[in-house]
């Protein structure tokens, strides 16, 4: 029986990223061969991470969908290799997060929030997984044409708090479960800043919250880099440390170690 979220997660813990994808924003391509992920994943506990996150199909803006076989393809050689480490899985397929349970995942993070896959939330139910329920508004490949809202907080608030009810129906413990505002997932730069600035309007639903905004490109307008189409390591630690002023338990980030330092300075102010 694993123990509450709360109790695995204390505030902050830091998730680290791993893309097995060839087309991630950020890092595409860093990790496809097995041994490279399997060594940056062990990197990254090294350096502090509470958990690495292992996606084999990116969700950044204009990305297709990936076939179940190839999504397989690319994170079952690296999560065989992974045992002992603790690893969480970033899938909307229940086959692909039923299989990574079976290999040692503790956590399905769904960016549909269980409504991509009909068959997502049995299989977290009858797991004893931890969840990550996240909001998009719309699909990765149109999400960031014209994204709407008359208030972008309340808004991603009471979707969060319905899909939460929804996981509860379907048998999945309560206090297993997290949340993520989904920070560029069909949002403006202005509306990212805004949900971690009034992120005490998600932790009031009273579960932890998980916060992505690591190299968003959000980051990169902020700095006013024409060029640019990920934001740096330090624009995104200083955001992180916002977010868990404002109560984010979870932080996801590329740059583990300066995440984890700062975090902890940051919690060692905190009290």
């Amino acid at each position: 029986m694993r123990p509450p979220i709360a109790e695995r997660f204390p505030r902050p813990s830091v998730m680290g990223v791993l893309n097995v994808t060839p087309d991630s924003f950020s890092d595409g391509g860093a990790h496809v061969q097995p041994a490279a992920a399997v060594a940056a994943a062990v990197r990254m506990v090294e350096d502090g991470a509470a958990i690495v996150d292992v996606g084999g199909e990116s969700t950044r803006p204009g990305a297709d969908a990936v076939p179940i076989d190839e999504e397989l393809r690319r994170v079952v050689p690296v999560l065989e290799r992974l045992d002992g480490l603790p690893v969480s899985i970033d899938t909307a397929k229940a086959e692909v997060a039923r299989r990574a349970l079976e290999l040692g995942a503790e956590l399905v993070n769904d960016v549909t929030a269980l409504r991509g896959d009909p068959a997502t939330a049995a299989v977290v139910a009858e797991s004893g997984a931890y969840l990550c329920l996240m909001h998009m508004q719309g699909e990765p490949p149109t999400m960031q044409q014209r994204p709407t809202y008359e208030d972008v907080v309340s808004e991603v608030a009471a979707f969060l708090e319905e899909r939460l009810a929804f996981a509860v129906s379907a048998g999945i413990a309560e206090d297993r479960i997290c949340v993520d505002p989904g920070i560029g997932f069909g949002k403006t730069p202005e509306q990212n800043f805004e949900l971690v600035r009034r992120l005490d309007v998600l932790v009031a639903l009273g579960r932890p919250v998980l916060v992505g905004f690591s190299r968003k490109s959000s980051l990169a307008k902020l700095l006013r880099d024409p060029s640019a189409t990920t934001g740096t390591a330090a624009a995104s630690v200083g955001v992180a440390v916002a977010a868990y002023a404002r109560g984010a338990t979870i932080l996801r980030a590329h740059d583990v170690r300066e995440h984890v330092e700062a975090l902890t300075a940051a919690a060692a102010v905190a009290g």
